[in-house]
């Protein structure tokens, strides 16, 4: 592995990234927002979940394909971004099921939002672009590990630490609608904020320059 003082600036760099507010952030607070925090949690996991497919192939070398064939990179950016869209749009639009409950909360919401959640992670390649830029700069090609094992290592911690950011964002979000959960018109207020959030994401997404 690396040296003591490479790693050191590795999680130091890490934890700055994983804890300015980013499009994950944003996401986990809108699922949390039109569900509650176990939706909220669910896609935390499913966003944990799907990155790992980006460590895989940071470690493999895949990702450097978002570089050599810039086609592709838009084809998965926009896709990401449209199903983000989409997924909005469907919260803005659903109906209130009740006066005591978030409107869409049932037993399988945590599940749904688990599913879309990994699908999102995905489908977005600058997760892919941003392991395979800052992971190699910690990779110590001269250490007894193989350079395809630390990448998978250093992968799997800055996923945990980004994981550990959003788990926090869920709870601050928790604890906002905790209180406003007995107002029905708030509850429908709160599926349409949570709804336009994944829209603007989703927007800002496209948009973004490379």
């Amino acid at each position: 592995m690396p040296s003591t003082e490479l790693l050191i600036a590795f999680l130091a760099t890490t934890a700055v990234f994983a804890y300015i507010p980013g499009p994950a952030m944003l996401y986990a607070a809108a699922q949390t927002i039109a569900r509650g925090r176990w939706s909220g949690l669910m896609a935390v996991f499913g966003i944990h979940l799907g990155g790992y497919a980006h460590v895989l192939a940071a470690a493999a070398g895949l990702s450097i394909l978002f570089h050599a064939v810039p086609t592709l990179y838009m084809i998965v950016k926009f896709a990401g971004a449209a199903y983000l869209v989409w997924l909005g749009i469907s919260l803005f639009r659903a109906g209130a099921v009740g006066d005591s409950t978030l409107p869409g909360i049932e037993p399988k919401s945590g599940r749904r939002a688990f599913l879309e959640s990994v699908v999102v992670e995905v489908l977005n390649p600058k997760t892919a672009i941003f392991f395979v830029a800052f992971l190699p700069q910690f990779v110590d090609v001269s250490a007894a590990f193989p350079v395809w094992l630390q990448l998978a290592i250093l992968g799997t911690i800055v996923n945990l630490m980004f994981s550990s950011a959003d788990i926090v964002c869920v709870f601050l979000a928790g604890a906002v609608i905790g209180r406003l959960r007995r107002s029905s018109s708030a509850q429908r207020l709160m599926q349409r904020a949570g709804g336009a959030m994944l829209v603007g994401l989703g927007a800002h997404l496209a948009f973004q320059k490379s």
